[in-house]
């Protein structure tokens, strides 16, 4: 199945939490995987939160970063395009979701994504609404 992750999802493949192994399941058993071009930064952003915090080292840092771009280059990154914020600022209009999570559902629906993976609620009611089968992770 044609796969989209958002940050919130795809992040659980680097840091062990509830959700990781449904994650690194339907990785393996996607057909292809899409991610937007903010997946990359956004994950950053919260693996180095947590490095901050020190609830990862400095070496599980490094080796999470150094999956992380290892598994892009294996994904579908969409880009923002016009017809990706057009679809956002429709998916913006009709659900109580935040601009970024907007961009992550249209950035899947320009891929025509068969499937939207998320751990925000909200994210999947409007990727539901966009016409995405919801993958809870």
């Amino acid at each position: 199945m044609k796969t989209f992750f958002d940050s919130s999802a795809f992040a659980k493949r680097f840091v062990e939490e509830e959700g990781s192994d449904k994650v690194e399941l339907t990785c393996t058993q996607a057909s292809e995987l899409g991610l937007s071009v903010i997946c990359v930064p956004e994950v950053l952003s919260a693996l180095n939160r947590r490095r901050r915090e020190r609830t990862i080292t400095e070496a599980q840092y490094g080796h999470a970063k150094t999956r992380l771009l290892a598994d892009v280059r294996d994904a579908a990154i969409i880009n923002l395009t016009l017809p990706v914020i057009g679809s956002a600022i429709r998916i913006l209009e009709t659900s109580p979701v935040r601009a970024m999570d907007a961009l992550h559902v249209a950035c899947a629906v320009e891929w025509s994504a068969e499937a939207f993976a998320s751990s925000d609620d909200r994210q999947l009611k409007a990727a539901k609404k966009a016409g995405l089968k919801a993958l809870r992770m």
